[in-house]
């Protein structure tokens, strides 16, 4: 495949994709950050034939957008910063230009896909990416404070938004599509998604109980949703229940903006710190409040992994098992169910995503972990409607039907997509 840039990227223009917020002028006292006017790359009239990985080497555009990548992170992280936040950024900048790069090669017939893997392209998605986490998800004057009920930023009323004025949820779609590789990923259940848009026309509630397995799972959602089905728009109002990292981790942030979110404090989290345990749980208790008033409102669609967190390798076997569902987070959503009285629906969502963004192999404390990124085909099942009747007595049969039809559809994804 020709890259028709040559050696295109130099300094000027890679700089011009790191803006800077201008001071504080409106009257909320928040910085605007504004979509960056980008100047022109320079282009040289060569060509460089690219035709394989080469055993996961950068080829000379790729190397270049690393090496500008790190040049403008280096030189405009804080100092306090840099001991600890550098190698990681330099780490996770390296796994998605090679990824990206990987996306270009295979991507020859799809130019959209391919424009989005573009070095320089690449380059100045990566620096927003890492504008956006300074500035919202650093402590600063536009740290940004997730409501127990946050509704996705799309850049349309900046001073709700700390300033922003980009639309958050297209920038995580566009950052996190080209490591998908579509042509290889897999989509099942069909006439369920069919089902469930036709019970949210009737004003219904549709609760999806899906496994985790990487940050990008939202994400990859929009882009299977968008591409192999008819309701992108739906998808994109997706409800997910999110604990603290994705709205305390820096590089998470911005992504999480761009989301419809209900933000919960696990238990473990609440326990951490006993001095801001009574305010989590007040937390808690109105991103309750806030999920029970849209059920009764009707319509809504919500993601919520049952198990708490990401599934984890198994470090002996290199197998990646999907972690148990816990029945008292099955419960506390059917109880919202049916104090809403509007009919709730509860259906699995088997999810295969794992290979993209592999979480640690151990649950670590905090934020800051080490983040790897691959180009890979990813896949999402939905399972059958599971019947949501008895009370308490049955609570325990339900989650596990639910998690037994989520296993074999899981089972299912990884052969298709294995081939």
């Amino acid at each position: 495949m020709h890259i028709p840039i040559g050696l295109l990227i130099s300094l000027a223009p890679l700089a011009s994709a790191w803006v800077t917020p201008p001071a504080n002028t409106n009257h909320n006292n928040h910085n605007k950050l504004t979509r960056p006017v980008l100047l022109q790359a320079s282009v040289e009239k060569t060509e460089t034939v690219a035709t394989s990985n080469d055993g996961g080497l950068l080829q000379p555009e790729f190397e270049a957008a690393f090496g500008m990548i790190c040049a403008q992170v280096k030189d405009k992280l804080p100092e306090k910063y840099m001991d600890v936040m550098f190698p990681l950024l330099e780490h996770f900048a390296k796994e998605y230009v090679t990824a990206c790069q990987t996306s270009f090669l295979a991507n020859a017939n799809n130019q959209e896909v391919a424009q989005l893997s573009r070095p320089d392209v690449v380059a100045k998605r990566f620096l927003l990416g890492i504008q956006l986490a300074m500035t919202y998800g650093m402590d600063g004057p536009n740290k940004f404070q997730f409501e127990p009920y946050h509704q996705m930023c799309l850049g349309e009323d900046p001073d709700k938004e700390m300033g922003n004025t980009l639309d958050l949820y297209q920038v995580g779609n566009d950052f996190f599509r080209p490591c998908i590789d579509m042509n290889k990923s897999a989509l099942h259940g069909r006439d369920n998604i069919e089902k469930i848009m036709d019970q949210m026309k009737q004003g219904h509630n549709v609760v999806m109980l899906a496994n985790h397995q990487s940050e990008a799972d939202p994400q990859v959602v929009s882009c299977l949703m968008s591409e192999m089905t008819d309701y992108g728009k739906e998808f994109q109002n997706m409800i997910f229940v999110a604990g603290h990292k994705v709205t305390t981790d820096p590089l998470a942030v911005p992504f999480s903006m761009g989301r419809n979110l209900i933000c919960i404090h696990s238990k473990k989290h609440i326990d951490a710190d006993p001095d801001t345990k009574a305010a989590k749980q007040k937390d808690n208790l109105r991103a309750m409040s806030a999920m029970l008033k849209s059920f009764k409102q009707g319509g809504a669609l919500l993601w919520v992994a049952p198990s708490g967190g990401r599934d984890r390798r198994n470090v002996e076997t290199g197998q990646v098992p999907i972690a148990p569902f816990d029945s008292k987070t099955i419960d506390m959503f059917r109880l919202i169910g049916n104090k809403s009285k509007v009919p709730t629906h509860y259906y699995t969502m088997a999810m295969v995503t794992y290979d993209m963004c592999p979480p640690p192999d151990s649950v670590e404390a905090g934020t800051g972990e080490a983040r790897n990124i691959r180009f890979v085909p990813c896949g999402i099942a939905v399972g059958d409607e599971c019947e949501s009747v008895g009370g308490l007595e049955t609570r325990h049969a339900f989650c596990d039907h639910a998690f037994a039809q989520c296993e074999k559809d899981y089972q299912a994804l990884l052969k298709a997509i294995e081939g």
